[in-house]
């Protein structure tokens, strides 16, 4: 064992010398192209794409239909008066695979334009994401109302649009979320209404019984309950809510 020391220490001295004497790191090397273009090594690829992972959550809420379906979820689970059943883990789960069920068209797209052939060495990295966003931009346009897109256009100063493809998606985006928000709002007013009749006609039943003093959320609970389960409500509310994007 201690002849063997020696040359451990020795080896541990020569690391950073050697690591000195590297011309350059792998993960930093780009090779120029003979017609203009970069190709970057496998290693800094994989560094992006990590950094990508990053902003998938952010993705997700910003460019698919999650955000509609998480908010109506949300204003069902209020205007049934159940606190917090489904729990939060619950409503995720069910916003995120109908979000995977709706977007599925738009994910096939993808993988059959940009994806499959960048693994199979037909496109470069660069043709292959601006491939990927064609589809996204598609669906997202497909949902953004007009006046949403034309209020951040003129707070952005931008020049009118010729067509669609032009509009950039630092524009597409935040009305694409906007829209969201509003059609999410709109369903979600739709399903308070038939609750919000429930609790006034048991609000009224307590006041003519003189029964001020009990709370008329406790009693209008079973009712909503029932309501929503013999009108099959989980069923109406996911079709309605799949049916609602023109993908």
């Amino acid at each position: 064992m201690k002849r063997w020391f020696p040359w451990t220490v020795l080896i541990l001295l020569c690391l950073p010398v050697a690591a000195m004497a590297e011309p350059g790191l792998a993960a930093l090397k780009v090779q120029p192209g003979a017609d203009g273009s970069e190709t970057y090594t496998v290693s800094i690829q994989v560094l992006l794409f990590m950094t990508a992972l990053s902003l998938l959550p952010a993705a997700l809420m910003m460019m698919t239909s999650f955000t509609r379906v998480i908010v109506v979820l949300a204003i069902l689970r209020q205007a049934l008066g159940t606190q917090s059943s489904p729990s939060n883990q619950i409503l995720i789960g069910l916003a995120l695979f109908l979000s995977l069920f709706i977007m599925m068209p738009v994910f096939d797209k993808v993988y059959d334009d940009a994806l499959k052939p960048y693994l199979e060495e037909q496109l470069p990295a660069t043709e292959a994401l601006q491939r990927a966003a064609v589809p996204f931009r598609s669906f997202m346009l497909g949902q953004t109302r007009n006046d949403d897109l034309m209020m951040f256009a003129n707070i952005a100063r931008s020049e009118p649009f010729d067509s669609p493809d032009d509009v950039p998606f630092s524009l597409l985006m935040p009305a694409f979320v906007t829209s969201e928000l509003k059609t999410a709002f709109q369903i979600g007013f739709l399903l308070l209404i038939p609750f919000l009749v429930i609790d006034l006609v048991i609000a009224s039943l307590l006041m003519s019984m003189g029964m001020m003093m009990l709370s008329p959320m406790i009693i209008s609970l079973p009712f909503k309950i029932m309501l929503f389960v013999l009108i099959d409500g989980w069923s109406l509310i996911m079709g309605t809510l799949a049916s609602s994007f023109a993908v």
